[in-house]
């Protein structure tokens, strides 16, 4: 069985990714059963202002340094349960000294799977307008709409004064309900919860969509590629979302 190495950026983040994991692997190994799991977590503090400024190579720094301990310890793959944080590991990926499973690459799958065909997306201002999820998802050919730039703003706010602090206000919740609405309105027939927080206030219960949570979806396909008899292909760079 394979060692998961889990790069936390943002707590919450990591945090529901590691606990997903050890439930997936009790679910199908048995109770109290789970892959072997080691986890990184410099402080996302450190890399604020370089996402504020744009420089990316300050954030690279942080992130392979969060690869580079749990290479260290053992792990096998790594996941980085933080969908802003992959337009930088996309950057720096074939210099990591282990392979990687994408964030994007695994909610694509999921999508398709479900034979959805216009997926709005939600998270952080820097993955909403970024290219991670617009590469990603044309790649397999699907639609997909963001919010307007204005509630783009109040919802990259409350990501990371509220959510990635662990605070939960009832007006934030209505804040991106509202927003999933207007994707709707847009043609989305599901709603990408790309920043690992969103699931903590949005969930399948509350959304007029089917949501995609992709914190949950990728700790899941982690404990699958862990668990498979197969080898993994390649040694650097990103692993097939499709492994199992």
């Amino acid at each position: 069985m394979k060692t998961i190495g889990i790069v936390a950026h943002s707590a919450e983040g990591a945090a529901l990714c590691f606990l997903t994991a050890c439930h997936e692997g009790a679910a199908r190994l048995g109770a109290h059963m789970h892959p072997t799991l080691v986890m990184s977590a410099v402080p996302m503090g450190l890399s604020m202002d370089g996402w504020e400024s744009g420089d990316h190579a300050a954030v690279a720094a942080f992130l392979a340094q969060g690869v580079n301990i749990v290479a260290h310890a053992g792990a096998d793959f790594y996941v980085c349960p933080d969908n802003t944080a992959h337009i930088v590991l996309e950057q720096i990926a074939a210099q990591l000294p282990i392979p990687g499973l994408h964030i994007a690459d695994v909610v694509c799958r999921e999508i398709v799977a479900n034979q959805w065909t216009h997926a709005g997306l939600l998270g952080t201002r820097w993955t909403m307008t970024g290219p991670v999820y617009a590469q990603a998802l044309t790649r397999v050919g699907l639609e997909s709409s963001v919010p307007e730039p204005s509630v783009q703003e109040k919802l990259h706010d409350a990501i990371f004064e509220e959510l990635c602090r662990g605070v939960f206000r009832e007006e934030t919740t209505r804040l991106f309900l509202d927003a999933i609405d207007d994707l709707a309105a847009k043609g989305a027939d599901c709603i990408i919860l790309g920043c690992t927080e969103i699931p903590l206030i949005i969930t399948a219960a509350n959304s007029p969509l089917p949501v995609l949570d992709s914190t949950r979806l990728l700790a899941k396909r982690a404990v699958l590629t862990a668990i498979s008899d197969q080898p993994l292909p390649i040694t650097v760079g990103w692993l097939p979302a499709a492994l199992s």
